[in-house]
């Protein structure tokens, strides 16, 4: 258990937090608490990758703490009746068929593609929109509409990537 993955299992934890918080109805602080969880994941990204302490389980944990927080959001802002249904399921099938499709080729022994910069500028955008929904600014679930629309633009282009990753033949 190196830094890294601590910071991981820190994201798993302040899901429950965050759905607290929320569910007491300080949205800001809730989305503090989301903003919170994705700075430890770009610090144990950085930290892991700088120190050399990469991890087969930190490479499936982290994606699956980002993933699972995200669904937390999703569900509690459906719930509230804050966001369209169309959107949430939307980025279900989304974020579940990238959990599945990960966790499926992983164990069948298959290369996965790592987090590219598309990816990383999905993620981006996706905190932007939810800042916009969390603090009540104009035009946020359009730009989430927006997001989802180019989420699924790099769900393709990691299929792809994927593909050719695994299609390579040993000379």
């Amino acid at each position: 258990m190196n830094l890294p993955n601590m910071l991981t299992a820190l994201r798993f934890l302040l899901i429950p937090v965050y759905l607290i918080v929320f569910a007491n109805g300080h949205m800001i602080s809730a989305f503090i608490v989301f903003t919170a969880a994705g700075l430890t994941d770009v610090l144990d990204g950085y930290i892991a990758r700088s120190r050399g302490l990469e991890t087969t389980a930190g490479a499936l944990l982290d994606p699956l703490a980002d993933k699972l927080m995200l669904i937390a959001v999703i569900v509690s802002l459906l719930m509230a009746g804050i966001i369209p249904w169309a959107a949430a399921v939307l980025l279900f099938i989304r974020d579940i068929g990238m959990i599945a499709g990960s966790a499926f080729f992983h164990f069948r022994g298959k290369k996965t593609v790592k987090a590219n910069w598309m990816g990383k500028l999905t993620t981006v955008l996706f905190y932007v929109a939810l800042m916009f929904i969390f603090l009540e600014l104009p035009y946020g679930v359009a730009l989430l509409w927006c997001v989802i629309a180019f989420s699924f633009v790099t769900s393709v282009m990691y299929i792809v990537k994927f593909r050719a990753l695994n299609s390579r033949q040993p000379g």
